[in-house]
């Protein structure tokens, strides 16, 4: 009985390393999942903000510069409708703005939750540990006070397992439930908490070329309208600064804000890609259905194991307390002391020999 509990710690510890493992890739793909959506929120809101500065103030500038020129103004504004046209699709392009559901959020609260189920598993362990050695230590020494108190503990941590082993039982079974078709549940449930569209939610879970990317035709048009104000601004640096040498400032200005531009929208083309949303998504499935099921399952098998053990040593220790020697009342007692029985005995014979 006691092998088999060692061999039950042992397994006990490997599970519940591989299972915090497996918690740790989903939380780890929430937060890198996270990071992805803050970078597009953020990229937007900062190139609408600089499409709109440019608006309001070069543009405006220009136009004031070429007044004179009407077919330079018409440009001017032209370049202007399409800034506007941008900065209201890119708008549409950070959709999880706004969104009730936060996968930081959610990763911080499976951390926290983790952090303590690893812990008290620990503790279990170390406790049933505890016990078995000093059972052992009980039995070697024929102590009889401390194999009733390893008893009464033997007893405790058995109820513990058993509880364990429920516990786990029925999380194994959800989670092998939920592995064996995720993609439907997931997609519900984050339709259901955040109100996004089937099609956007499909095309990052699922990745496929199946689907197509929902915002394909809001980049291909703010591509479109960027060649054409960059074109837009090509011709007017040759015909306006020549004849207007104070438009090359507001000029350069907007070529400034221009290349800004599409570097940002290079990297929302990126991030908008369902491969790495689609990647996070694979590594939280994998950490879930793989390690943290894994570590589960050798969690149950450490409780079975462990309750065993236990029952068996709790139907063996009294057999033990039989076989103890029967304990001297009278050896600690010291000879000399009037109390002792034996001395009063041998006073008593004194006295009748006199």
């Amino acid at each position: 009985a006691r092998r088999q509990d060692s061999a039950g710690i042992g397994i006990g510890f490997y599970g519940n390393s591989e299972t915090s493992d497996g918690v740790s890739q989903l939380s780890s793909a929430l937060l890198h999942a996270n990071h992805t959506l803050s970078t597009i929120d953020h990229l937007v809101v900062e190139t609408v903000e600089r499409l709109g500065e440019a608006v309001r103030t070069e543009l405006t500038t220009l136009e004031e510069v070429l007044a004179q020129r009407t077919e330079l103004v018409a440009a001017t504004r032209g370049a202007r409708w399409q800034a506007e046209a941008v900065a209201q699709q890119l708008q549409g392009l950070a959709f999880w703005q706004g969104v009730p559901l936060s996968p930081l959020q959610v990763a911080e609260d499976v951390s926290f939750v983790e952090e303590y189920r690893w812990l008290a598993y620990v503790l279990l362990l170390l406790l049933e540990l505890l016990v078995c050695l000093f059972t052992l230590v009980g039995l070697a020494k024929q102590s009889k006070w401390l194999v009733v108190v390893m008893t009464a503990m033997s007893l405790l941590v058995l109820v513990l397992s058993w509880g364990s082993m429920g516990l786990e039982a029925a999380t194994a079974v959800g989670l092998s439930d939920f592995c064996s078709n995720p993609d439907t549940y997931v997609l519900n449930l984050t339709q259901e908490e955040t109100g996004l569209s089937s099609d956007i939610l499909n095309y990052y879970f699922l990745c496929n070329q199946a689907i197509t990317n929902p915002f394909q035709q809001r980049l291909t048009l703010s591509q479109r309208a960027l060649a054409n104000i960059h074109s837009q601004l090509q011709g007017l640096e040759r015909e306006a600064v020549p004849q207007f040498p104070s438009a090359q400032k507001p000029l350069l200005s907007l070529e400034e804000t221009l290349n800004v531009t599409e570097g940002n929208f290079h990297q929302l083309v990126a991030l908008l890609h369902c491969r790495g949303l689609h990647k996070d998504y694979g590594v939280a499935l994998r950490g879930l259905c793989e390690d943290a099921l894994e570590g589960l399952l050798f969690l149950l098998l450490f409780s079975l194991l462990s309750a065993g053990a236990l029952a068996t040593t709790l139907c063996s220790l009294p057999r033990a307390w039989a076989l103890f020697p029967p304990s001297d009342d009278y050896e600690d007692t010291d000879d000399d002391d009037p109390f002792n029985p034996q001395e009063s005995k041998r006073f008593v014979q004194w006295q009748s020999s006199i």
